[in-house]
């Protein structure tokens, strides 16, 4: 039962990943894939991906269907919590003190510093197209037209 379950886990984890690889997010597995990533210039949209019921309902739809507009930023990351964990860590700590770890949840960086987030309590519950708007209103203030 054991090995069964750990195998249906890991499908799901692969999944989950791969919708966000093949959306256009690029996946940070390790620290130093987050140092990186998450210090570059301009702006970045991170989702901090998850197997839960609100990461495949809501929030990865989101993900990718907020991107289809005016405009975007410059780059867009994922980390997985739960199973990259030093990556998740690691971005939690270039996140700052203010940041509430929470997964799934999205956090938008300008110039390697954060500027504003969507944590679980936003997401969990919510519809994909409150969330998709919420996304694309951080995007309206912090993003050029693309």
């Amino acid at each position: 039962m054991s090995m069964d379950f750990n195998f249906l886990m890991n499908d799901i984890a692969t999944q989950a990943r791969q919708e966000l690889i093949d959306g256009g997010y690029t996946q940070l597995e390790t620290a130093e894939d987050v140092n990186e990533a998450l210090t570059k210039e301009g702006t970045s949209l991170v989702m901090i991906n998850s197997v839960c019921g609100c990461a495949g309902g809501i929030a990865r739809p989101a993900a990718l269907h907020s991107i289809h507009y005016d405009k975007r930023p410059d780059n867009l990351f994922t980390v997985f919590a739960g199973q990259d964990k030093e990556a998740t860590a690691q971005a939690r700590a270039i996140f700052g003190d203010d940041h509430l770890p929470s997964s799934p949840s999205f956090v938008f960086l300008k110039d390697g510093k954060m500027v504003d987030e969507i944590g679980r309590h936003e997401i969990e519950g919510h519809d994909p197209m409150s969330v998709i708007t919420h996304i694309q209103a951080i995007f309206e203030q912090h993003c050029d037209e693309v």
